[in-house]
This record gives structure tokens, C-alpha cells and sequence, in this order.
């Protein structure tokens, strides 16, 4: 606990896969007795405002940002309302938010008598907030969503383009030898394109160099779990490393409004036995193409054996935010054969709650596009995964969890992979039937659910690693502070 109430000052991203986790953090730190100044664009402040427990007296500060400027459609300020090609129109506008920012830390600074936050929190793709944060002599962390892993290979990839310089279609990270063999199948559209001088290769480059000026990296992740890559951070850029996780959010994601109540959806998975129910969500901005999904119905429908909980979007191609045509997007009698007749299926809209689902003993597993919240979530519960990586760091994440801890098993790749309902059951029986290899799955999951609990323990004089990897954080910025008292300090940097 902090002697006196320091400000720490945290600015996340703006997409659900990031305000949420970054909220969650906030919600950690304000326990340990700082004020936490949580700072956004107007609109997703509205929405946090929601999310906040009662009790909580966390401050949310709205920053200016005026997506049309950037042409983008008015209103515009989180990725859950973009189509996937603007998504990176709104990483490359957020660059605008640098000049009201510094405006808030100077602010604050002449509020508290000159006396400027402890520290700043930012996401990752906000490497200008070092230098904002550094001006006034502030303590700078970046905090990671994504696993060790997956970031490790997302930056040594802008940093190298290892795919360009291979005929093959394998390749590997020349200064991530450990991370193994990767596939061009295992990129992101932006990420295979990319040739050094297009847009994000442009930008993620110049962003990504900005971190080694950081004070050091906060991961959402555990050390045990995540080693490689929390090595790899630590040789390449000479910081401090801190894995806190998993950082869970305690309650429904922000400004979200699920498609079923969680009592409804708990009386539902009380009916069905043990690991016999399948959850199938793809996060926050994804959804697969109309062909994908009449395919994956296909395959639920052949499965008898197998429940399934399905959270539903209207296909790629489509407005995400409009209404889910069953009859024109499932199988014709889906709905009536498998969902009413059999109760075999729950079909839900635009979002169910994840932890109470994944908290629930009937689930067996869990077919994501290995977003790594999603993944902490359901490793928490001791849940095996499917794997459907998409986009991002997703297939890094996959090919961590698949080859180097044992609890998922990859069962597509893409948004453009041609699915075969065949394949799909196949892999579905594989991981909930009774194979060697679906119960080897259920037995490294278990592990990993106790080894998360043991990273979070803080009790009885026993400190898990995680927590004390968030006194280390809190620590080196507290004493940051006590040498900056007669002044600014200057502060490190690496070219």
C-alpha cells in the first residue's frame, strides 16, 4: 500500500480487447491505494462509465478526437464499429491524440501543486506517450494485452519482415530463433503484404522503436506461462519486464449488452453434463465469412454427442452491428432441429458472458480465435482451447499454446481458409471426445489452472509471481519518483 495517494495515469487503446483489460489493471492498482486517472476518447469514457463497480473511485478523463477528421465515419472512436479495413485507420489517427495528452499531464501537474502522476500506463501502440511522460519527468510503463509471446514475434516481424527475405513459404524470426518455424498462413493480411514501405509497416516500425525508451513493458500474462517471450523482451530492449496477469475484468465487458442474461444462460449449461458443452466465440471484432459458418453448423449438427453455446455475428461482409439472419446464414432447420428440438444448442447475438460460461463445469472446451483475453479466461478455468486465430498476434498465440504448453489444438487459419464441415467434427471429437489427446488437453489445462492460481496467490505471507511482478512495477516507479524530487531525471534511453 502506497504511504499517500499518487496518480497513475493510464491510456489504453481504444478497442474492447484493450479498454477492458487496461480497466481491469486500473481496478487492481485503485485496490493498492492509488488513484488511477483513466483517460480515453469521449465516447468509450461514456461507456466505461458503465463498467466501473459502484464502489470504485476511479477517474475517467475524456481526451478530444474527432474521427472525421481522420475519414473515418463520424463517431467512430472503437474498433466495434469498423469494418476490418478501417481498423487501421483509426491505430494510425490515434497519433492525434499526442497534443491534448500532454495538455492532461501538464494539467495535472499545476493541479497537484507541480507535482506530476507517478507513472503512465499506455497501451502499445501508443509509443509517442513516452515521450509526453518523460517531458514531465513521469514514470512510463507500456502494458501489453497480448501474450509475451505473440507481441515477440508481432514486433520482431515489423522490425524484420523475415517472410521478404525467404523464397519459402517458412520462415523464422532471425533475433527469435526460440520461437521456432512459422508459416505465411500464420500472418495477418497487413502483416504479409507488408513490404517495409507500405503504411503499417511504416508505422509499427516507428511505434515499436519507441518502447526500448520506455521504463519497461507490463505484461497481462504469467511468468511461467510465457517465458519465452518475456525473455525475449528483456534481452532486446535492456527494460524491466513485468508479467501481472491474468488481469480479468470482474463483470460484463464495457458497453456491452449480452444477448442473453448470464441466469438464463447458466439454467441452460445446468442441464447438460460434464465437459459436454462446446463455447464458440470469436471476440470482440471478428466474425467469419457466410461459407465458414454454414460449414461450422454443419459440423455442430453432425456432432450429437456435443452441446455448444454459439455467440453469433452476422457474417463478413455484412454489417456486424445489424441483426443475425439465422434463416438465410445457417443451415435451413438449424435452428428448429438443433436448437429447439434437441436443445443441444444455444445460439446467442453479439455477446454472452464469457467468464461465467467458461466458469462452468459442462464446457469442454472452447473454439476462439485465440485473442489472448479470451485465452487467459478460459486457462484461468482450466478450459482447452480450439484454436481459429484471425488476425493480429492470434496465430502466434495459437502456435504458443498448440506446440509449447499442450492445451489447444488448431482447427482453421484465417478468415479466407476454405473450412470443410468434415474437418471440423473431426477436430471437434478429437479435443471433447475421449482421445489420448483430448484428455492429455484437459489434464495440461488443469495444470495451467492451478499454476495461474499459484501466480496470484497473496496470502497466508505467500506472494504468487504476478503480484510480485505488480510490487516490482509499483516499486521501481515509486522510487522513480523519490529521485526526481529536486527535479527532473534523465532518463535512459536505447537507439
Amino acid at each position: 500500500m502506497a504511504e499517500r495517494k499518487e496518480n497513475i495515469v493510464m491510456l489504453p487503446f481504444m478497442a474492447q480487447g484493450h479498454l477492458i483489460p487496461f480497466l481491469a489493471l486500473a481496478l487492481q492498482i485503485e485496490q493498492r491505494g492509488y488513484n488511477v486517472i483513466f483517460v480515453n476518447t469521449p465516447l468509450n469514457i461514456i461507456k466505461l462509465q458503465q463498467s466501473l463497480p459502484p464502489t470504485s473511485s476511479i477517474r475517467l478523463l475524456q481526451i478530444p478526437f474527432n474521427s472525421s477528421d481522420h475519414d473515418l465515419p463520424p463517431g467512430a472512436e472503437n474498433t466495434d464499429v469498423l469494418p476490418p479495413h478501417l481498423i487501421f485507420s483509426l491505430v494510425k489517427a490515434s497519433i492525434s491524440l499526442k497534443p491534448p495528452f500532454r495538455q492532461l499531464i501538464s494539467d495535472l501537474t499545476t493541479q497537484h501543486g507541480g507535482a506530476p502522476p507517478l507513472c503512465v500506463i499506455a497501451d502499445i501502440f501508443f509509443g509517442w506517450s513516452v515521450e509526453v511522460a518523460h517531458e514531465f519527468g513521469v514514470f512510463h510503463t507500456i502494458f501489453s494485452c497480448a501474450s509475451a509471446f505473440g507481441l515477440a514475434c508481432y514486433y520482431s516481424l515489423w522490425l524484420n519482415l523475415p517472410h521478404r527475405n525467404t523464397d519459402s513459404a517458412d520462415f523464422s524470426f532471425p533475433d527469435f530463433p526460440e520461437s521456432g518455424l512459422f508459416h505465411t498462413t500464420q500472418l495477418a493480411a497487413n502483416m504479409l503484404a507488408a513490404d517495409g514501405n507500405d503504411p503499417p509497416s511504416i508505422f509499427h516500425r516507428k511505434n515499436n522503436l519507441t518502447w526500448s525508451n520506455s521504463d519497461g513493458l507490463l505484461f497481462n500474462s504469467v511468468e511461467a506461462l510465457d517465458g519465452i517471450g518475456l525473455a525475449y523482451f528483456r534481452r532486446k530492449l535492456g527494460r524491466q519486464v513485468w508479467p501481472v496477469g491474468p488481469i480479468l475484468f470482474p463483470g460484463v465487458r464495457s458497453g456491452k449488452h449480452a444477448g442473453i442474461t448470464a441466469e438464463k444462460c447458466i439454467e441452460w449449461l445446468d442441464a447438460k453434463p460434464i465437459n459436454s458443452v462446446l463455447y464458440i466465440s470469436f471476440g470482440s471484432n471478428n466474425t467469419i465469412s457466410a461459407s465458414q459458418m454454414m460449414q461450422l453448423a454443419k459440423a455442430l449438427e453432425q456432432v450429437t454427442n456435443v452441446n455448444f453455446v454459439w455467440v453469433v455475428r452476422p457474417p463478413l461482409g455484412f454489417d456486424i452491428t445489424t441483426e443475425f439472419r439465422a434463416e438465410e446464414w445457417l443451415p435451413e432447420g438449424f435452428i428448429e432441429r438443433v436448437v429447439d428440438d434437441q436443445k443441444r444448442g444455444l445460439i446467442v447475438v453479439q455477446w454472452a458472458p464469457q467468464m461465467e460460461i467458461l466458469s462452468h463445469k459442462s464446457v469442454g472446451s472452447f473454439l476462439t480465435h485465440c485473442g489472448w483475453n479470451s485465452v487467459l479466461e478460459a486457462l484461468s478455468r482450466g478450459v482447452p482451447l480450439m484454436g481459429w486465430p484471425m488476425g493480429a498476434e492470434q496465430f502466434f498465440n495459437a502456435k504458443l499454446l498448440a506446440e509449447e504448453i499442450g492445451v489447444c489444438v488448431e482447427v482453421a487459419r484465417g478468415i479466407k481458409f476454405e473450412l470443410k464441415h468434415e474437418d471440423m467434427v473431426e477436430k471437434i471429437e478429437l479435443v471433447m471426445g475421449q482421445s489420448e489427446k483430448g484428455k492429455e488437453m484437459r489434464k495440461k489445462a488443469g495444470e495451467m489452472k492451478e499454476m495461474i492460481k499459484d501466480a496470484v496467490r497473496d496470502k497466508e505471507g505467500i506472494k504468487g509471481s504476478s503480484v510480485e511482478a505488480m510490487d516490482g512495477f509499483l516499486n521501481a516507479a515509486l522510487l522513480t519518483k523519490e529521485k526526481t524530487k529536486n527535479g527532473y531525471t534523465q532518463h535512459n534511453t536505447i537507439s
